[in-house]
């Protein structure tokens, strides 16, 4: 059995295409391993917080030396990062918001890049932690981005992925949702098609 972690960002609940490729990814998952275990974070529904001086100040000290609210602060953390670690199958859905991903995603890259827990630093430079794990990535674009310099998704989070050791990285693009026309249906079929071939 493996585990799956899911990763929703989009702020909208209907008509979110990044939502609808994760539940094809869902369904199609489940076909191929019933027996997986599969973990769907929301961070439109429960967003994480975005690091503060309680939560560095929780890091940063030994545990006698930490305040209540740090503690708090420091237990939500680690949550977060042991889902992670415990995964062996990261999916993130993003949309792009203004050519990136959701601040509520940053947020909680942030909470699980951790040095010491799924990356360290070596005497030769940053070494990652999480090696061994997939990572899927299903994003949805208002235009055309892929491969272009407006395109601040893919190689920012290959970059994040590659750091704390997950390499095999596959993103899947819907793009040109919202140029009108024929562009949402071809762009969100071509994703879907792609998707099929994942599981």
């Amino acid at each position: 059995m493996s585990r799956v972690l899911i990763i929703e960002s989009s702020a909208r609940q209907q008509d979110s295409i990044s939502r609808q490729l994760t539940q094809q990814f869902i369904s199609q998952w489940q076909v191929a391993h019933p027996a997986d275990q599969i973990t769907v974070r929301d961070l439109a529904i429960n967003p994480v917080p975005h690091l503060d001086a309680n939560l560095l100040g929780g890091w940063m000290k030994p545990v006698e030396q930490r305040n209540d609210i740090e503690q708090a602060s420091l237990d939500r953390s680690n949550e977060l990062t042991d889902e992670l670690l415990a995964a062996d199958v990261l999916v993130m859905a993003a949309p792009m918001y203004n050519f990136a991903i959701p601040s509520t995603l940053k947020a909680w890259l942030d909470h699980v890049l951790r040095a010491g827990v799924t990356f360290k630093y070596t005497a030769t430079g940053p070494q990652g932690l999480l090696n061994g794990k997939r990572a899927f990535v299903l994003t949805a674009r208002g235009g055309i981005h892929a491969g272009g310099a407006s395109d601040h998704q893919e190689p920012y989070l290959r970059q994040v992925m590659g750091f704390v050791g997950i390499h095999d990285v596959t993103f899947i693009h819907a793009e040109g949702v919202n140029m009108g026309g024929d562009f949402q249906e071809k762009g969100l079929n071509q994703a879907k098609a792609l998707l099929a071939q994942v599981a």
